[in-house]
């Protein structure tokens, strides 16, 4: 049987599973981050059949960090595809790609958790977003290196444990060409995590904050 372009995963599909492998092998992937770091020339990245280079913000001293984090970060389980999540997150990357602007306020001002909660979801989720890639290793290299980012924001949200489900949408942007939005929640539709011990009808949730850029 030939396999075809429909039968292969999607990009949001392939964004998912490159997270839940870094995040199950944050030291192998340091190894990768080592091998791409050898293309850098001073803050000018130069991947092969790439002679103009882009220019980022630190150079190898935002590699360095990330392949120091995962080096020290256990392995965590995989992501769950949530269907609601997935759905605010593609809904977001058509709304925004088609104006051209960026960041995680809708034109009305709604946050990523609002935009969960419209389509029946909860508030308690975290968003990261990739601009300018439409390769799945690419998207997932640009969150955790951030380079350019206070606080390594997008790579603390891949790597937030108590994160247990992820939705991705990926689509064209007016701007930079391209972007792909992450939403991720401890639970399958945003709504407040429960600790483990928790069973009893009178048992009060606990949530989990926003992590935006």
């Amino acid at each position: 049987m030939i396999t075809g372009a429909s039968d292969r995963p999607s990009l949001e599909a392939q964004v998912l599973d490159r997270i839940n492998f870094v995040r199950q092998h944050p030291r192998e992937y340091a190894d990768e981050l080592r091998e791409y770091r050898r293309y850098f020339e001073g803050r000018l990245l130069y991947l092969p059949g790439d002679d103009n280079g882009v220019i980022t913000n630190e150079g190898v001293d935002a590699v360095d960090d990330a392949i120091d984090f995962l080096e020290r970060q256990t392995p965590l389980p995989p992501l769950r595809r949530g269907d609601l999540l997935e759905l605010a997150a593609r809904d977001y990357a058509d709304e925004q790609g088609s104006i051209g602007t960026s960041g995680h306020l809708s034109s009305d001002g709604a946050s990523p958790g609002d935009r969960v909660r419209r389509l029946g979801g909860d508030i308690y989720v975290g968003e990261g977003i990739s601009y300018g890639l439409d390769r799945a290793d690419a998207i997932v290299r640009q969150l955790i290196i951030d380079d350019g980012v206070r606080g390594r924001g997008h790579r603390a949200l891949l790597f937030n444990a108590g994160y247990r489900y992820a939705g991705v949408g990926c689509g064209g942007h007016r701007r930079f060409g391209y972007m792909c939005v992450v939403d991720m929640s401890g639970t399958i539709n945003g709504s407040p995590a429960l600790p483990q011990w928790a069973g009893k009808r009178d048992a009060q949730p606990f949530g989990m904050s926003h992590s935006k850029r």
